[in-house]
Formats: C-alpha cells, structure tokens, sequence
C-alpha cells in the first residue's frame, strides 16, 4: 500500500503529539517522543508547549532537579534531553557511534593517544564528585596529553567518552548557565546499563519500536538518521514479523507498528510552533513530509519554524518580546488568522502572561 506525503504529514503529526495537543505528563511526553534535541537549552520548553495541553515549565525544571531527566550526548552525538531510564538504558548502544563521529572530526588529533587511557583519565578526574565544564577537563588532561589541546581533549571526554549529563541549572526555564557536568553514575547513583552478550541487540530491538512509536511509519534510513547508529539491520530484522510496512511516493520501504495512529490525510492540522532543532524535521533521512526540500537546510541551521496545515510555512524568532513570523509561501486570510492568534498564544507562553505582542510579516510574492 503506498501512502501518500501527506498521509505520512498526518501519522508524523499524531505521533508528534502535534495534531492534537496531548493530555500527557511531561515526562511520559519526554519519553513517548524518545526525548528532545537540546543543545539550545530553552529550546525544549516550546516544543512541549506546542505539543501538551497544559505545560507548566517549572515542571521540566522539576524533573531536571530531581534527576528524572537529564541532558546528554546521545542520538547523533548531540545534546538531548531524555529520561534517565532511556538514558541509562541506551548509553552503551551509542558508545560506538558516538566515538567514531568525534573521531570523524578529531581523528588527526587524537591519533597518538589510547583513547581508552584517556577515558580512564577522564573519567578518573570525576572521582571527586566536583562537576567540571568541557575546558575545565580538557585542561587538566592537557597536562598529560599537551599535543591535541585543552578544547579537543575535553570534548572527546565529555562528548564521546564518558558518558556524561549537564548538570541544572543549565536547561532551567529562564536560567542562563554554563556546562558543568558529571559521570552519569554519579550524577544518578547508578551506573549505566551494559552492553548486550554478542549476537544480541535489545536495546536496539527497543529503539526500533520506539522510534516507529514517535515518528512512523519510515524507512530504516529515516531510523538512522535519528538515533545516529548504522548497525540496526538485526535488531530490524527482529522486529519486523511485528511491523506492518508500506510505500511512499518515492517508492521507498516504510515500517510501522500495526495499531499506530495513520489519520487520514484530510485531517485538519492546527498551526504549530516548532523550536529550534526539533526532531519532528531532524527525525528523518527524507524531511520532504513536513519540509519542502528547499526549505530543509532551515532545520540543520537552528531556525525556529512554524507548521501551517502540518508543513513549515514560516520562520519566528522573538525581538523586544514580540513573535515574529516570517512566511515562506503564501497564505490564506484563514492561515494568517490561525497564525496571528497562535503567535499570541507563544507571546503569552514565553512571558508568562506579561505580553501577547506578535507580528506576521506579509507573503512572498
């Protein structure tokens, strides 16, 4: 059966919980969508926003402090903010992944070192329980490895190396600090899950349906481009007597848990505003179900975007607390309106209250 690119629009959006906002804790959310990408701390916040009926940001902040959730270098060596039972779990699954990408970057650097000694190393700095930002690492290892520098050393720690988590207040609602981080077992009192016996890839096995939870159906080059791992073909394999599969318009495979929500692409789709680097977009090798394919450089280059009947339409950004809106294609008198009354609702949201200013700019010609 092929699906067309908007029914695949319509099965993004409800698995996004981004057709109908859901009633959903913000921790379940966090671990439905199987986290959020993070690098830009605030970032988070608006994408549960836009995707849960009542949102309170202190109640990620909570979570934050109280060590539920955590931020970390996961799914493509990226900062994420995940559950601590998802991080804990899939860690050792990305250990690999996450050492050839640093070493795709700083392989040159980093080739008269045993990487093992020194993530011993680093990992051994932590012994004192203090938490130490990326410089303040690479530092202390430059003493013993001056040749890479202070920057590389400390990112290959504490990026790649040892599995690590950024430590509240960063990633607070409104707090603006820097990174200090720890050992993930130190920060949470446990240690990491270990690596599946050979021959077998549980963790991978639980990927695959969670991803087909969050963003199905897609193809298994859609799964890699999310989670970053190449070696998913068994653990895909496993799954599949469980999945139903269909075509797209390109003719490509795509998987799909069998009682997944697929609504019928009339679905009315409510305007949505989308952070920057949210995985709705970065979730997939083709984007082309929500993203024009001339637009989709938007989503690498941290560009906050908006979805108008379920595809980007637009760009924001806040300046003197009002919502800005920059329309990439044309709009309807109705889209405008839905657009003005959701930019007010963000205006609202991010100022608690304080301003509902926004501003849409008009349509290219």
């Amino acid at each position: 059966m092929m699906l067309s690119t908007r029914a695949l629009n319509r099965a993004t959006l409800a698995r996004q919980l981004l057709l109908e906002r859901a009633d959903l804790e913000v921790g379940s959310a966090v671990a439905h969508l199987g986290g959020l990408q993070a690098q830009e701390p605030q970032e988070p916040f608006v994408g549960l926003w836009s995707r849960l009926r009542t949102f309170d940001p202190a109640s990620l902040s909570g979570l934050l402090r109280e060590k539920r959730v955590v931020r970390t270098h996961l799914m493509r060596r990226t900062v994420h903010l995940v559950t601590a039972t998802d991080a804990l779990a899939w860690r050792s699954r990305h250990d690999a992944m996450l050492r050839q990408r640093m070493l795709g970057v700083y392989r040159a650097d980093l080739a008269c070192l045993d990487l093992n000694e020194l993530r011993a190393a680093g990992a051994a700095l932590f012994a004192d329980d203090v938490p130490r930002s990326m410089g303040e690492v690479g530092r202390a290892l430059a003493e013993r490895w001056p040749a890479p520098g202070a920057r590389i050393l400390g990112e290959a720690v504490v990026a790649a190396l040892v599995p690590t988590v950024q430590l509240p207040p960063r990633g607070l609602w409104r707090t603006n600090a820097g990174v200090k981080t720890l050992p993930i077992e130190r920060w949470l009192g446990t240690d990491v899950d270990p690596p599946a016996p050979d021959g077998t890839d549980p963790v991978g096995v639980a990927l695959v349906r969670r991803y087909l939870a969050a963003f199905g159906p897609a193809a298994t080059a859609d799964l890699r481009a999310w989670c970053g791992l190449a070696g998913l073909p068994k653990a895909v394999a496993e799954v599949r007597p469980e999945l139903v599969s269909f075509r797209d318009e390109r003719g490509r495979e795509l998987l799909d848990l069998p009682d997944a929500p697929r609504p019928d692409e009339d679905t009315p789709a409510p305007v949505r505003f989308l952070p920057a680097f949210d995985n709705a977009i970065l979730g997939y090798d083709d984007r082309s179900r929500i993203i024009d394919d001339e637009h989709k450089g938007l989503s690498v280059a941290g560009v906050r975007v908006v979805l108008v009947d379920g595809r980007v339409a637009g760009t924001w950004t806040v300046q003197d607390d009002v919502v800005q809106v920059t329309p990439l294609r044309a709009l309807t008198r109705a889209d405008r309106t839905a657009l003005t009354e959701e930019a007010r609702a963000v205006a609202g949201f991010l100022s608690d209250g304080a301003t509902t200013r926004a501003r849409v700019a008009a349509s290219p010609r």
